[in-house]
C-alpha cells in the first residue's frame, strides 16, 4: 500500500492563514476537521501551521506525511442511524518544533494571512512563570511563547490594527479566553514591554473563550492495520472521534465572516456569552452521566452503551433530562430538546466503550457541580422534589458503600467523603443508626455542598425511602416504581 503524503495523494494545499499551538488527537479530530470541511464547502482557503509546543522527539512530526492524515468520524448521527465518515484532512501545511525551530516559529508573525490563532495546550497550558524572558528561545509556558510571538508581530507591522488576530483557545477551563489574556498581559508587564504594543494587545486583538464538545478517542491502536486495509493506503497520524461535535465561541461578530461560517452546516456558533451553553452540557450531558452511574452500577452494568440498551434506563434519563433538568435552564426549548436528543445518540454510540467506574472518579464534586444547581431551581421553580434527582443521591449513597455483589467497588474520592461514608455505612451494618441518620449526615455536609441539603423541603424523606428501598428490593423494582409514580 502507498504511505500517505502529497507526493502520492494530490491534495489541495493553503495559503497559511491558521497558526495553531498543540499537534494532539483532539485539535486534529476538532479544529482541522472542521476547517478541513470549511476549506471544502465555503471560501475560507486556509492552510494551518501547527506549533508543537513541547520539548519531545518520541513522536514523529506531522511532516513525515506533509501533514496529511485521516479522520474516522464515527456514532450515530441525529436520526440514531450508524454513521462512519473517513476524511483525509489536507489543511495543515507544516508542523513546527518550537523548541528545534523557534527562528521559523517567529517568523511566522511576519505573515500579514495569519488571522486566527487555536491552542490546546491542555488544561495546565494556560499558565505563568515569572523566570520566563523575552529573549528566551523559547519561553516555557504557552502564554509566554505566545506573547513573544505577538510582540514580534506588534514590531513587524509597526502596531497596526490589520495585523491583528482572534486568539481562540480550546483548554479545557472556564473562559480560556480572558485567562489566556490576563497571563499575556503578565508578561508583558514581567518584560516591560511598550505601553504601545499593550494598547494594539487590547484593541487590535479579540481573546475568545470557547466551550468545545466532542469525544476524541484517538489513535485507533487495536483496529489500525485492518483500517487502513479498508482506507487501502498506509497512515500512522490516524484519529478517530464521534459524530456529535458542538463549538461555541464567546467571540467578535466579525469572527463568523472570517471563518466563513454563512451557510456552513458545522455546529459552530458565535455567541456574545458562553455560559447558556456551558450550563446546558454540564447540567445536561454531563449531569445525566453522574445520575445514573451509581444506579446503573449498582445494577450490574458496567458501561454507558450497556445502560442505554436497557428500556428501564433509557426512560430514566429521558424523564431526568426532559422533566427534570430543562425546564430548569434558559436556552430556547428547541435547542435544550435537540441538545438531549443529541446527547442520549452520544450515549449510544457502539463505537465508544465508555466504563462507569471511569465516570464514577471524584463524583462527591461532580453531583456539587452537576447536579445540586438544577435541584436547586426545580424546587424554587415547582415547590416539590424532582424523583429522579432524589433517586440519583439514594444510588449515590448506596453506591458509596462500596460494595457490589459483595465485591468492593474501588472507589475514588476525596479521602474525607471516603472515610465518612465508610464509617456511616459500618454503623448502619452494626445497628448503630439508621439510613435516615446516614442520608442526614450525608445531605448535611454543607463544608461540601455549600449548604444543608436537608433544608430542602422534603427532599431528605424522599432520598431516605429510595435508599431504603435500593437496599431491600434492588435498582430495577427501586427505579420501575419510582418511574410508575410519575
Amino acid at each position: 500500500m502507498l504511505q500517505l503524503n502529497r507526493k502520492n495523494f494530490n491534495k489541495n494545499q493553503y495559503p497559511t492563514k491558521v497558526m495553531q499551538f498543540g499537534e494532539g488527537n483532539f485539535l486534529r479530530a476538532f479544529i482541522d476537521w472542521q476547517i478541513d470541511i470549511l476549506n471544502e464547502t465555503t471560501d475560507l482557503q486556509a492552510g494551518v501551521s501547527v506549533i508543537r509546543p513541547i520539548d519531545y522527539d518520541t513522536l514523529p512530526l506531522l511532516n513525515t506525511q506533509d501533514g496529511l492524515y485521516t479522520t474516522i468520524i464515527r456514532g450515530l448521527n441525529e436520526n440514531g442511524e450508524t454513521v462512519s465518515d473517513k476524511r483525509i484532512i489536507s489543511c495543515i501545511n507544516e508542523e513546527i518544533p518550537v523548541y528545534k525551530d523557534f527562528s521559523r516559529y517567529l517568523a511566522l508573525a511576519e505573515n500579514p494571512d495569519i488571522k486566527l490563532i487555536f491552542s490546546n495546550t491542555t488544561e495546565a497550558g494556560i499558565d505563568y512563570n515569572a523566570q520566563d524572558k523575552l529573549d528566551d528561545a523559547p519561553a516555557s509556558t504557552f502564554p509566554a511563547k505566545l506573547t513573544q510571538w505577538l510582540y514580534r508581530r506588534y514590531q513587524h507591522f509597526n502596531g497596526a490594527d490589520s495585523a491583528g488576530l482572534v486568539m481562540i483557545p480550546c483548554e479545557l477551563i472556564d473562559y480560556n479566553g480572558e485567562k489566556l489574556k490576563q497571563i499575556v498581559h503578565q508578561y508583558a508587564q514581567l518584560w516591560q514591554l511598550p505601553a504601545e504594543f499593550v494598547t494594539w494587545l487590547n484593541h487590535a486583538n479579540h481573546f475568545c473563550s470557547t466551550l468545545v464538545d466532542r469525544i476524541v478517542t484517538g489513535f485507533p491502536r487495536s483496529e489500525h492495520e485492518s483500517l487502513q486495509q479498508e482506507v487501502g493506503y498506509l497512515d500512522n497520524f490516524m484519529v478517530t472521534a464521534e459524530h456529535f461535535h458542538l463549538f461555541v465561541i464567546q467571540g467578535p461578530k466579525h469572527l463568523a465572516d472570517l471563518l466563513c461560517l454563512h451557510g456552513s452546516t458545522l455546529n459552530i456558533k458565535i455567541v456574545d456569552d458562553i455560559s447558556p451553553y456551558k450550563q446546558r452540557k454540564v447540567a445536561i450531558l454531563n449531569g445525566a452521566h453522574t445520575a445514573v452511574v451509581p444506579l446503573a452500577y449498582m445494577a450490574n452494568i458496567d458501561s454507558v452503551g450497556e445502560t442505554l440498551a436497557q428500556p428501564l434506563f433509557e426512560q430514566y434519563l429521558n424523564q431526568l433530562i426532559y422533566r427534570e433538568i430543562i425546564p430548569t435552564l434558559s436556552l430556547p426549548e428547541d435547542e435544550l430538546n435537540s441538545f438531549a436528543r443529541d446527547v442520549m445518540n452520544r450515549f449510544r454510540n457502539p463505537y465508544i466503550y465508555h466504563e462507569l467506574l471511569s465516570i464514577s472518579l471524584n463524583s462527591m464534586t461532580k453531583y456539587t457541580t452537576r447536579i445540586v444547581p438544577q435541584l436547586n431551581l426545580y424546587l424554587k421553580n415547582s415547590q416539590s422534589v424532582p424523583p429522579m434527582m432524589a433517586l440519583a443521591f439514594a444510588g449515590q449513597m448506596w453506591f458509596y458503600r462500596g460494595l457490589r455483589d459483595g465485591e468492593v467497588i474501588a472507589l475514588s474520592d476525596n479521602k474525607q467523603w471516603l472515610s465518612l461514608f465508610n464509617d456511616l455505612w459500618s454503623q448502619v451494618a452494626a445497628g448503630d443508626i439508621t439510613v435516615g441518620y446516614l442520608v442526614t449526615e450525608v445531605l448535611g455536609a454543607s463544608w461540601h455542598w455549600g449548604q444543608d441539603l436537608n433544608q430542602l423541603d422534603g427532599f431528605t424523606a424522599q432520598v431516605t425511602n429510595n435508599l431504603e428501598s435500593l437496599m431491600a428490593n434492588g435498582v430495577v423494582a427501586t427505579m420501575t416504581a419510582a418511574l410508575d409514580d410519575l
